[in-house]
């Protein structure tokens, strides 16, 4: 198993808000390799922890001890058309799953809007997409292989081992290093995709018949204005109205990311021009109409860095929300640049899920890099916390064991289970200290 001197193990997230140095990178190239090492980890008194893309916000995936990379694992790639499971090396992006699912006709029943992550990484920390009939991404897990915190591996379904399953599908990285798992797909299948510019007290009254009509719907707010773009997405039977390739580069390269990066390069260099932008931004966006793949349209291209702090609130609560946070933004003493984002999801049973037990609205508030973030964001997660909200495990957040253990029932019962798998906290750091205790 290769590793690197620790004077080249310096490891950045996509934003650049986490940096870190490991005092040594592991590259496994078989489950053996990873057993091995978490062994050898134990015996020497160190810690591991592994990493996927580096599109968590949080310092979840920063270490004291050894850093471990997945992307040389070399586990065997198993597609069950008829059943449609399809079982990935842990390390596999997004993006290559959806390829590979694409070519047995096949696809995930949802996906969130950046598709870089690992499948590891993703379920690990409850990413999501958006749709009422749907939970996070760890609900379409059918099985995994772990291998856990004495060098043990094991193999989590249903039917074995099921109370690790539970556990295990959004850990944080806590209980073992996921070396391969097993997604539950569906045939693949187009959407229609209907964007378009309303007024936000129009969306707000709407929006338990939108939210029921589509299958899935999403909407953004532009800080300032009374303005909001709504986006919503179903299923049709044929893909019959593409989106030239010229009109897909013109909003989601030129105008969302060459556009918007430079209206927020001068909203950072002159903040009092911060709603004037907010305002041109809202009104830039018009309607369109297309179909395309399911992953096609779920996914868009995210080159404009910013750091994201994001809350699952129960869904009932989120109206209230919005109008205390449209006080909070008009008070700040920073100037907001990106819209608010506002997703649904399903209840689902997974024990550190943000939708565990309910049905949730998620309440997203970004920063573009290099803007001062921690008033705004701190302000938000006082008003989440007061409402039950629970903070999405890849997104910024201030919160520690004690204020998130009475947020999840099933936390001792998460205990439980990480006392058993890592006894010894080879998985352990100082980020999983605070928020696990």
């Amino acid at each position: 198993m290769a590793a690197t001197a620790p004077s080249v193990s310096t490891w950045s997230n996509w934003a650049g808000n986490q940096r870190g140095t490991a005092t040594a990178v592991l590259r496994p190239t078989s489950v053996a390799e990873v057993a091995a090492a978490v062994r050898a980890a134990v015996a020497d008194g160190e810690r591991i922890r592994p990493i996927g893309s580096g599109h968590s916000f949080t310092p979840v995936a920063l270490t004291d001890g050894r850093r471990m990379e997945l992307t040389g694992l070399a586990n065997e790639v198993r597609v069950d058309i008829d059943r449609r499971l399809v079982t990935v090396p842990a390390g596999t992006t997004l993006r290559a799953l959806n390829r590979l699912l694409a070519g047995h006709g096949l696809a995930l029943p949802n996906l969130g809007d950046i598709d870089a992550q690992t499948v590891a990484g993703a379920i690990s920390t409850g990413t999501h997409g958006t749709g009422a009939g749907y939970g996070c991404l760890s609900t379409f897990v059918e099985a995994l292989t772990l291998v856990t915190g004495t060098g043990d591996i094991l193999h989590c379904s249903a039917d074995e081992h099921p109370d690790v399953l539970a556990a295990a599908r959004v850990s944080l990285g806590a209980l073992g290093v996921l070396v391969d798992v097993t997604l539950r797909c569906v045939d693949a299948f187009v959407l229609h995709a209907h964007e378009r510019p309303a007024p936000l007290a129009g969306v707000l009254a709407e929006l338990p018949e939108l939210v029921d009509r589509h299958d899935h719907v999403e909407f953004y707010w532009f800080p300032y204005t009374d303005r909001a773009q709504v986006k919503s997405n179903d299923r049709v039977p044929v893909d019959d109205q593409p989106l030239p390739r010229w009109h897909r580069w013109l909003d989601d390269e030129f105008l969302s990311n060459t556009v918007f990066a430079g209206a927020c390069r001068l909203g950072r260099a002159v903040p009092a021009l911060a709603p004037t932008i907010s305002s041109v931004a809202a009104r830039v966006l018009t309607e369109r109409r297309y179909t395309g793949p399911s992953d096609a349209v779920f996914c868009t291209p995210r080159r404009v860095r910013f750091v994201e702090m994001e809350y699952a609130l129960p869904r009932d609560a989120l109206a209230s929300a919005l109008a205390d946070l449209r006080r909070i933004i008009d008070a700040l003493p920073v100037k907001v640049l990106f819209p608010v984002e506002v997703r649904f999801s399903a209840s689902d049973d997974i024990w550190l899920s943000h939708g565990y037990g309910r049905d949730s609205a998620y309440l997203a508030v970004h920063q573009y890099v290099g803007v001062p973030y921690e008033p705004y964001f701190r302000a938000v997660e006082e008003l989440a916390e007061g409402l039950g909200g629970r903070p999405h495990w890849g997104k910024l957040h201030w919160r520690d064991a004690a204020s998130l253990a009475p947020a999840y029932p099933r936390w001792d019962s998460f205990h439980a289970v990480r006392d058993r798998l890592d006894p010894h906290r080879v998985f352990a750091s100082p980020y999983l200290s605070r928020v696990l205790g």
